[in-house]
């Protein structure tokens, strides 16, 4: 470990150790699962993680956090939530992350309650703050903690630290929310984020590692992946039976995208884009969504 990042560790420590107790946002992820991970071992029982679960989440990423937390040994509390229910989420505004970080923060403040714990963290870093993150907004609003932030780790740090410690997921691809997959303005529901999910988990199971199936239209996704998984599906592999379970899961239209996976690229929706069409149906297009108004 270079002294940098040791140095970061340290600050990280003193940090956790001054917080009398806390609940952890806790989703899984290599972040959130450093931060529970080391609040753990620095503030013991004063720390609780809490996972929640909801339809944004595929239950097999809150089946893979549940085993992550016994596999290190934090304490875990699973909470349920729907966010579907909240006014004007379901339209997928572009505040949309804002919206659903406040109600879950304000239910993590809720459950810290309840259990006596006096502080709310989560795995918020440096990196964040370069990017179009309004989750932020609400984080300062209901007074999160963002220690892995406070003590100056990206995202290459909190990684490499994972894999000093050790961390099953150290390598893991980020996994947000699967309304990330839909354009600003395109409506939300459980069908529309089932289609997406049981898309992701076929080409999971083809072995692909970091991708996204997005949606262009209702029935128009568009795949970005990495530079291997999209050169293979060009060139035909696994080709017919993508088409067949795209076509299975109702899509008329499926693209690849040739610029390959962009963390955020909805939200620099109305570019045009370089894909391959791997099949679409009928004469004329298949509709897009319509854009939401401004």
């Amino acid at each position: 470990m270079d002294g940098e990042l040791k140095a970061k560790q340290l600050r990280l420590w003193e940090i956790l150790e001054s917080i009398p107790s806390a609940a952890v946002a806790y989703s899984g992820g290599v972040d959130s699962t450093l931060l529970s991970h080391l609040a753990r071992q620095a503030m013991g029982d004063r720390m609780l993680a809490v996972l929640i679960s909801s339809p944004l989440m595929p239950p097999r990423e809150t089946e893979r956090a549940i085993r992550i937390s016994g596999e290190l040994g934090f304490p875990l509390q699973v909470a349920e939530s729907n966010e579907l229910t909240l006014e004007g989420f379901p339209d997928n505004p572009r505040d949309r992350c804002y919206l659903c970080k406040k109600h879950r923060l304000i239910l993590l403040r809720s459950l810290a309650s309840s259990r006596g714990l006096e502080a709310i963290m989560d795995g918020g870093n440096a990196d964040d703050a370069l990017v179009y993150r309004p989750g932020r907004r609400a984080a300062r609003e209901e007074g999160c903690l963002s220690p892995l932030e406070e003590a100056g780790f990206t995202k290459r740090d909190i990684r490499l630290l994972a894999r000093e410690l050790g961390l099953p997921n150290w390598n893991a691809p980020s996994r947000p929310c699967l309304a990330t997959r839909f354009p600003y303005g395109a409506r939300l529901s459980r069908e529309a984020l089932w289609r997406v999910d049981a898309a992701e988990e076929f080409l999971e199971g083809l072995g692909w590692h970091e991708f996204r199936v997005r949606l262009e239209g209702p029935e128009w996704a568009r795949i970005e992946a990495g530079e291997e998984e999209t050169s293979s599906l060009a060139r035909g592999e696994n080709r017919s039976t993508t088409e067949r379970k795209f076509r299975e899961l109702g899509f008329r239209r499926l693209d690849l995208d040739l610029e390959g996976y962009r963390s955020g690229s909805m939200d620099r929706g109305g570019q045009r884009r370089k894909v391959l069409t791997i099949f679409r149906d009928g004469e004329g297009d298949v509709s897009s969504f319509s854009p939401p108004d401004v």
